[in-house]
């Protein structure tokens, strides 16, 4: 690969990133609270109601059968840092680096190791005979 080609991947990975984070610790704040489609369906037949102990659901619906999910009291549950509500863009920042960070490590892994390349090998001045 030649170093205009390398930088201009560098820079549109780099830009590839920031838009990212862009994105996840901006436009994060601009996402709705309200139940998305999955949630609106499992709430389908019931009726939430608030209790001094938190949400009951009244009628009968797919949601009187969830339990809570094991990483429910993880550090990024419910799109935030440790629950706090304003803390989705950070919350957004996070994820974005841990997966560049788990992906380019599987790339890394994964690509293997590569041979010298056609043409590159000792004693190859990159003249190639065609005569």
């Amino acid at each position: 690969m030649t170093a205009p080609d390398t930088r201009r991947r560098s820079r549109f990975l780099i830009g590839f990133l920031l838009a990212a984070l862009v994105i996840a610790g901006g436009v994060s704040y601009l996402a709705s609270s309200s139940p998305d489609g999955l949630d609106s369906v499992t709430l389908h037949g019931c009726q939430v109601t608030e209790t001094a102990t938190g949400e009951q659901l009244d009628g009968a619906c797919i949601a009187q059968n969830a339990t809570e999910h094991p990483a429910a009291t993880g550090p990024l549950a419910d799109y935030s840092i440790g629950g706090a509500e304003h803390s989705v863009g950070l919350a957004g920042i996070i994820g974005v680096i841990v997966t560049v960070l788990a992906a380019g490590g599987l790339f890394w892994l994964l690509r293997g190791r590569r041979g010298p390349a056609a043409g590159d090998g000792p004693g190859d001045d990159g003249a190639h005979d065609h005569g």
